[in-house]
């Protein structure tokens, strides 16, 4: 890269406006052959080199516009991590597992690099080359948490990008080693590291938050281990019962050690700590402090496995999430949001750890009202874009129902779903699972497809369909080699 003599006055303005990181939104799944191929290239660069991008950001329109404003040979970086248009094609299912490249803003002081105060084929854009078509971007909305936060006629300049010739080189990638893929001195001989296989250890932990409907048609009857009970009632047993699995996992030695953080969130009309008696009010909980301070001890039906076979027997809990179905609605994206906050501040203090990333499990009876389809899939997608070095968070979304037969787990595709429209949405809500989870899931759908990528839902489990969905959502034993 060739460097402009005035670059410091660039500089000046960047320093001016606190500005020390440029963004660049990808798929996970195109990591490797940026590495492999020594730097981040426009996509006619890439068809010009025959470098093939797995999963392309921008589509077959993006394109046409590229051409029609002679923008094809630039790679587009912008100044946010919450970029619109990233949103957009998780929408239209071109990318499932973003990742935000960071870019060093010295790029910005090459000679052929451009300027655009907008999307650059937005019509109305300012483009060039100069100093004066760089101060022409509005600093101040580009540093905003999100266009939302904008007045309408502010928002298009969210989106002000600067446009790189040809190639941004691997050493303006100041973030590329993070994502545990070596960078090689010969970048055609590489080594990749699947990701989600980052071992849960005291240093590396992960985190567990659990979202559960409390609405009030959770008062429906549904039956768990032969006895019946409202639907509240069976969730809240199984969620114990798997917090309570979690906390054994970590004993070692007669001491709990600290795999892992994990919330438990309900949600209704509102949206509130699913923790009780000691634990009330607490967002994260480490598992000693969970196995501390239970709320109380219940004795259910359980299924025992003996010699004989499968028998069920009465046996002692322990409970730290209550029954309840008082929620006047079904306000999910209120728990969605309040789920990003807590890991926005998990995300900060594991931020330079390869950590596996945290799975949020859902469940509900029903569709989610109070707020639009499109605000849902921006929370959503907000939720599945955030990651840690060794992948994205999982986003798992169960809808349960008492006593129906027509049931859907795991799907492949949207097909699975055509007559089942919440079904539909609910598969667009969902994370894109990794292939480590393919065969508990393969046991699950009673298939042999180990090769396919499965949407993380279910649309009319039963009681026992959701005790299985559990067990495969809250994975310890990760293997570097699985």
């Amino acid at each position: 890269m060739s460097q402009r003599s005035n670059w410091n006055e660039f500089k000046a303005i960047l320093d001016r406006h606190g500005i020390k990181k440029l963004y660049h939104f990808t798929d996970r799944d195109n990591l490797e052959a940026i590495i492999k191929h020594g730097g981040l290239y426009s996509w006619a660069d890439c068809e010009a080199k025959g470098i093939k991008i797995p999963k392309p950001g921008g589509g077959d329109l993006s394109r046409q516009l590229d051409k029609r404003d002679g923008l094809q040979h630039y790679v587009r970086v912008s100044f946010t991590t919450q970029h619109p248009m990233m949103y957009v094609a998780m929408n239209d299912g071109r990318i499932s597992n973003p990742v935000i490249l960071e870019i060093d803003p010295a790029v910005i002081f090459d000679s052929e690099s451009r300027y655009a105060d907008m999307n650059a084929t937005r019509t109305g854009a300012h483009v060039g080359g100069s100093l004066d078509d760089f101060e022409r971007i509005h600093f101040q909305s580009v540093k905003a948490r999100n266009h939302f936060d904008l007045d309408e006629s502010e928002q298009p300049y969210f989106q002000a990008e600067i446009l790189v010739k040809n190639c941004i080189p691997l050493k303006y990638i100041t973030n590329i080693a993070n994502f545990g893929i070596p960078i090689p001195s010969q970048p055609q001989q590489l080594q990749s590291k699947d990701a989600y296989t980052a071992q849960i250890t005291r240093s590396t932990p992960t985190a567990f938050i659990f979202l559960v409907d409390q609405s009030i048609s959770m008062n429906r009857t549904t039956t768990l281990n032969g006895e019946d009970m409202t639907l509240a009632e069976a969730v809240a047993r199984i969620v114990n019962n798997q917090i309570n699995e979690l906390v054994l996992r970590c004993i070692k030695t007669n001491e709990v050690r600290h795999y892992y953080d994990i919330a438990v969130i309900g949600y209704g009309h509102g949206v509130y700590s699913g923790w009780n008696g000691e634990l009330e009010g607490r967002d994260f909980v480490s598992p000693d402090e969970i196995k501390r301070n239970p709320f109380k001890r219940i004795v259910t039906r359980e299924e025992v496995r003996t010699r004989r076979g499968t028998t069920v027997k009465e046996v002692e809990k322990v409970q730290w999430l209550q029954a309840r179905h008082d929620g006047r609605q079904t306000r999910m994206d209120l728990a969605f949001r309040r789920a990003k906050a807590l890991l926005e501040e998990w995300m900060k203090k594991h931020h330079d750890k390869d950590c596996y990333p945290p799975t949020i499990i859902n469940i509900t009876d029903g569709e989610y009202v109070g707020c639009t389809y499109d605000t849902m899939q921006q929370e959503a997608n907000e939720l599945k874009s955030m990651f840690t070095n060794d992948g994205n968070v999982l986003l798992f979304n169960i809808h349960i129902a008492p006593n129906c037969d027509d049931r859907i787990v795991f799907p492949v595709s949207r097909d699975e779903l055509t007559d089942n429209r919440y079904g539909t949405k609910l598969f667009n809500l969902s994370s894109l699972l990794p292939l480590r989870y393919n065969a508990d899931i393969a046991r699950v759908r009673n298939d042999n497809d180990t090769a396919s990528r499965h949407a993380a839902m279910a649309v009319n489990a039963d009681m026992s369909t959701l005790i299985q969905l559990m067990d495969i959502g809250t994975p310890t034993n990760i293997s570097q080699n699985r």
